[in-house]
């Protein structure tokens, strides 16, 4: 059974002909994955540090023991 490597769903259409007419929408995308997801790289001795600098916690914080 051959499929046809140029078929686009209607939904593809539909998002690209949306994108097209709305440039903001692609641009405010960029800007929410900047946001969100584009993150520096992690610091793995200064994420060592910080954790170690903590002040554990009791269980049950109004305790007098």
């Amino acid at each position: 059974m051959a499929q046809d490597i140029n078929y686009v769903s209607d939904f593809t259409k539909f998002m690209q002909g949306f994108l097209e007419e709305n440039k903001d929408v692609a641009e405010g995308q960029i800007e929410g994955r900047a946001l969100l997801w584009d993150k520096q790289p992690i610091n793995l001795d200064e994420r060592d540090r910080e954790s170690a600098s903590n002040v554990k916690m009791k269980p049950y914080p109004y305790s007098l023991d």
